[in-house]
C-alpha cells in the first residue's frame, strides 16, 4: 500500500494533482475542498494517500492531513458510497465540518452533498457516530488534532473558537455551520470569543 507521497505540486487538474517524486508523476485525486489549501505549483508537498486496486485501474486518493484520509476510509465503510462517492462528500464539506455534521445528526447538511439523499445521509450517520472520536471532534473546532498548527493563540482561541461555535448554534445556525465558520477565522493572539464570533459572522454572511 502507498500510505503517501512527497514531491513537488506538478500540475492542478479538475480533481486532481499531480505530484513529481523523483521522475515519475503521480496523478493523485484529491477533493475539491482542498484545493484552497495547496502549496504553489514547484513547491514541495506531502500527500496522505489510499490507494486503490481494481481489475481495470489502479487509482490514488490523497488528502493533507491523516485524519481527512481516515474521514475517507470511514464513508467507504458505509453502505453504497464508493471511493468516487466518499471524494463527492469531501468535495461539498471539509472532512472536519462532515465530522461536526455527523456529530450533530445534521441530514440537511450531508444530503447536498451530490448523489447523497436523505437516506444515504441517514445511514452513514447512523454508521459513523459511534465511530468518530472525541478527539476528532475537538480537531474539528481548531484543537488539537494531529496536524493542527500550534500557534502562540494556544488553548485560549481553542476555547474561544468553541464558545463562539456555541453562540452560532443558539442564533440558529447548524453545528456544522458553526464549525465550518470558526475554523475560518485566523487565529491571533488574545482572541475573544466576541472576536471569533464577529469574524464568523461575517463569514457567514458572505455565503
Amino acid at each position: 500500500m502507498i500510505s503517501y507521497v512527497r514531491g513537488k505540486l506538478g500540475a492542478v487538474e479538475e480533481d486532481r494533482i499531480i505530484v513529481e517524486a523523483g521522475p515519475v508523476g503521480l496523478a493523485v485525486h484529491v477533493p475539491l475542498s482542498l484545493l484552497d489549501e495547496l502549496p504553489r505549483i514547484g513547491e514541495e508537498i506531502l500527500v496522505y494517500t489510499y490507494f486503490q486496486v481494481r481489475e481495470d485501474a489502479m487509482t490514488l486518493y490523497g488528502f493533507l492531513h491523516r485524519q481527512d484520509r481516515d474521514m475517507f476510509k470511514q464513508l467507504l465503510g458505509v453502505s453504497g458510497i464508493g471511493p468516487k462517492g466518499a471524494l463527492g462528500i469531501l468535495s461539498a464539506m471539509k472532512p472536519d465540518v462532515l465530522r461536526m455534521a455527523i456529530l450533530a445528526g445534521d441530514v440537511k447538511a450531508i444530503s447536498k452533498a451530490p448523489g447523497i439523499g436523505n437516506k444515504t445521509a441517514q445511514r452513514l450517520i447512523l454508521d459513523l457516530k459511534d465511530k468518530i472520536s472525541l478527539e476528532a471532534s475537538l480537531y474539528a473546532l481548531g484543537g488539537a488534532g494531529e496536524d493542527a498548527q500550534v500557534s502562540g493563540a494556544g488553548a485560549g482561541m481553542d476555547d474561544a473558537r468553541r464558545e463562539a461555535a456555541e453562540a452560532l448554534v443558539a442564533l440558529g445556525y447548524t453545528q456544522s455551520e458553526a464549525a465550518g465558520a470558526v475554523r475560518r477565522v485566523e487565529a491571533k493572539e488574545n482572541m475573544t470569543a466576541e472576536d471569533v464570533l464577529k469574524a464568523s459572522l461575517r463569514y457567514l454572511t458572505i455565503l
